[in-house]
């Protein structure tokens, strides 16, 4: 069974409201790790050798974050800039995460709308996250479409955010158990479409 790391970048996590619940959805999975990085790391004294130990005993690797400033949360990005090392994740001698999937989960403040071409913020969030794409492709790596939820500021609690709980835990159960269409997985804008809410 592939194992599912969930990389998990919150920096007020005590003020979220969609990402808290977002986790705990997901929280009880067997073949599921949920690392908390800013727990882990609250002075960003990143233990890299335990970090790229934890990614190489891992299928799937989840960038599970806000959309901060078209991108991720501070730790996150120095996660990845200290852990991803040359000669570990990429380079000729470089092969550690070759194989392995990377997918970005996200949440935005603003509707969907608003993440289109021609939309307020001009791209497509697949778009926006074409850095983490560039990375996964650098480090040998199958990117997937996000899943992305949307306009979090305004969900409801009892509809909205119950069903992308439901579609987020379906995600990861079918990453884990190796039943999510990787070729279907790879294309498109966001990956929640793929998914049962159920």
């Amino acid at each position: 069974m592939p194992r599912v790391l969930v990389l998990f970048a919150h920096p007020a996590f005590e003020k979220s409201r969609v990402n808290r619940r977002l986790v705990g959805a997901i929280a009880d999975l067997d073949g599921v790790t949920v690392h908390d990085l800013y727990e882990a790391y609250p002075d960003f004294r990143i233990d890299v050798a335990a970090e790229q130990a934890r990614l190489v005993d891992h299928d799937a690797i989840v960038l599970q974050h806000p959309f901060y400033w078209y991108s991720a949360p501070a730790l996150l990005k120095e996660y990845l800039d200290l852990v991803l090392e040359h000669g570990f994740a990429y380079g000729s001698q470089g092969h550690a995460l070759d194989g392995k999937v990377l997918m970005n989960a996200t949440t935005t403040g603003g509707a969907e709308v608003a993440y289109q071409v021609g939309g307020r913020n001009r791209f497509t969030m697949r778009q926006l996250l074409a850095p983490f794409d560039q990375t996964a492709f650098l480090c040998r790596m199958t990117y997937l479409a996000p899943f992305v939820v949307h306009g979090a500021l305004r969900l409801d609690g009892h509809g909205e955010l119950d069903a992308a709980e439901r579609q987020y835990r379906a995600l990861l159960v079918a990453l884990r158990d190796g039943t999510l269409d990787l070729g279907r997985a790879t294309e498109g804008s966001r990956i929640n479409d793929l998914v049962e809410d159920a």
